[in-house]
């Protein structure tokens, strides 16, 4: 008689948690299908999954949290049919955050006007990396969630006058494992570094240097609202920085949805503008033959990104390792169960090693070089 209650508490566990992986599974969906309706300004193409519970609902405004796409989602939002929309309470939740969104773009904008204003005073045009830059390639810059401001500086010269600056304005840093810098303007975080590509194998350093002075920068302006100047790197600096920084993060302690959406509109605004077979071979040269396509199969098959806009054509035949990867951690892994969010010190160091130890298998066949020079540069980056 035990052995059958067992047996029936077992299979009622089974069933259970098979339903709640069913309801995730459907929630992903959900949240991605609305993630491509607000990235493309269009109607969600599969409403199979629609209605949705008030439950599932909340989990799909919190997932989209996680991966800071909440903005994106709720211009997706706006594509659905009201009989599917989520309810009113829920909704303007949701339209504050992305009004939040909104606000903290504005004030990113100011933050940076002020900060190129400063260095130009002192000869320095720094080079700013993702963020904003990005933003401009989104139909809606407003909707996407800023995180920090990112520099690179050239050269030492440069570098060294940067510090410099910081210095007479008594402004406190602290150094980063990568030998960058970190500290607060005005509320917004910054990080000055010290390369431009995210690349850690030193064989490939050379090489890495000559394209860059050979591609170069360009100046844009952030939007027609705010007409501020800034310097970004070329349309193929550009793609290639967006494609190393998300292997970073992949590599180590996770990397989120908006990583991806970036890297999607990227290839959608400035692949006209990329040899296809170039970036192909600069990827192959870089040790990314394997990376790229699982990139490029991810950009396509989840975000709805046409084949036509990726660097090159070529995709893996599954997306699931990266997707395994997204969908554990949320935004840079803060959200990864296994992992504690507000740690700090040692403990965080060792967060990071699990988690490199954790994709150690995913590192080995996709990018194994580059892998093992990262982790060797955060060891000695943490050890000083």
């Amino acid at each position: 008689m035990e052995s059958i209650r067992t047996d029936s508490l077992t299979d009622l566990m089974t069933v259970e948690t098979e339903g709640q992986e069913i309801m995730a599974s459907r929630e992903h969906e959900v949240l991605l299908a609305l993630l491509r309706a607000g990235l493309w300004e269009r109607e969600p193409e599969n409403l199979s999954c629609f209605p949705l519970s008030d439950e599932s609902w909340e989990n799909v405004f919190r997932l989209a949290r996680q991966q800071t796409v909440t903005g994106l989602i709720f211009v997706g939002l706006q594509y659905l049919a009201d009989r599917f929309s989520p309810p009113e309470t829920l909704l303007i939740r949701w339209a504050a955050e992305a009004d939040a969104i909104e606000r903290k773009n504005r004030k990113m904008n100011m933050a940076l006007e002020e900060l190129y204003a400063l260095f130009r005073k002192k000869g320095l045009e720094p080079v700013l990396q993702k963020g904003q830059g990005v933003a401009r390639f989104y139909a809606r810059p407003w909707a996407r969630e800023c995180g920090d401001i990112d520099f690179y500086f050239p050269d030492c010269r440069a570098w060294e006058t940067a510090c410099a600056c910081l210095r007479l304005g008594n402004i406190e840093t602290k150094k980063q494992a990568d030998r960058g810098i970190s500290y607060r303007w005005k509320g917004v975080d910054v990080e000055h570094h010290r390369q431009l590509l995210d690349l850690y194998n030193p064989f490939l350093q050379g090489f890495a240097n000559r394209l860059e002075r050979q591609k170069g920068y360009q100046f844009i302006t952030l939007s027609a609202v705010s007409k501020a100047g800034v310097t970004v790197p070329s349309s193929f600096l550009e793609l290639l920085l967006l494609n190393l920084h998300i292997l970073k993060h992949a590599l180590g302690r996770g990397v989120g949805l908006r990583q991806l959406c970036d890297m999607a509109r990227a290839c959608h605004q400035l692949h006209e503008e990329v040899d296809s077979q170039e970036m192909k071979t600069v990827c192959q040269r870089l040790g990314l033959a394997e990376w790229s396509p699982l990139l490029h199969a991810f950009l396509v098959d989840s975000l709805g990104l046409p084949i036509g806009c990726l660097p090159y054509q070529e995709t893996a035949s599954t997306a699931q390792p990266l997707n395994d990867i997204i969908w554990r951690g949320g935004n840079f892994g803060h959200y990864d169960a296994g992992l504690e969010r507000k740690a700090d010190g040692w403990q965080r160091k060792w967060h990071t090693a699990r988690s490199f130890n954790r994709n150690i298998r995913f590192a080995c066949h996709y990018a194994p070089k580059e892998a093992a020079w990262l982790f060797i540069q955060l060891v000695k980056g943490q050890c000083k």
